[in-house]
């Protein structure tokens, strides 16, 4: 991933943070004439240390998990709030006029080595904690243990589980540092004054990292 300088985010506590609170990424592995990618929630352990594991899972009869190859490196990528800057809201374009638009947004790309598991008492495991992970906020949370044992255990042989050990992690957080302080006022005015998706979580986070 191409990362200017003042958009580098190497934090690997801020890092992890973001992977947690927006879960869902793409695993890109490589057969021997083509890319494959999955879209899936995906866990994070923390452990080994520093960097952690991604764990998650994909469908049996998804090809991905036989066409990947044994030890090669794999990608997995999080996409977090991101949102479209008009050029309009910058006011360096009355002084001069050279602004164009952009797009901010944040991405984090974990690399490494990959392996995947089918036993199914770990499997039952994995998807126990994928649930209890996501349905900690309710207020009445649903658990694998609500459903039939008989009707889990089939579901859980429709999966094959996957690690990836991480060896590698690159945050972008493009959100409007390279600008002048002008410019970055104007942009949380107009995604304040505009309707428009992931205009909120964005300038929260432009926010945060002025106040930096």
């Amino acid at each position: 991933m191409y990362v200017p300088a003042h958009f580098k985010e190497d934090r690997v506590p801020v890092l992890h943070d973001a992977i947690r609170t927006y879960g869902f990424g793409t695993l890109v592995t490589s057969s021997e004439q083509e890319l494959d990618a999955s879209h899936l929630p995906m866990l994070l352990d923390p452990e080994p240390a520093p960097l952690g594991t991604l764990l998650g899972h994909v469908a049996r009869a998804n090809p991905q998990w036989q066409r990947a190859k044994p030890g090669f490196q794999a990608l997995a990528i999080f996409l977090g709030p991101n949102t479209y800057i008009t050029p309009s809201w910058y006011p360096t374009k009355q002084q001069t006029g050279k602004v164009v638009p952009t797009w901010n947004y944040l991405a984090i790309h974990a690399y490494g080595t990959l392996s995947f598991f089918d036993d199914p008492a770990e499997l039952r495991d994995h998807v126990g904690k994928m649930t209890d992970t996501h349905e900690a906020p309710r207020a009445a949370p649903w658990a694998v243990s609500d459903a039939p044992a008989d009707f889990v255990a089939n579901m859980v042989r429709a999966i094959v589980g996957f690690r990836l050990l991480i060896t590698k992690l690159e945050g972008k957080w493009k959100m409007s540092q390279n600008r002048p302080d002008q410019d970055v006022s104007g942009v949380l005015e107009g995604l304040a004054r505009e309707d428009g998706e992931g205009h909120g979580p964005v300038a929260e986070i432009i926010a945060s990292r002025a106040r930096q």
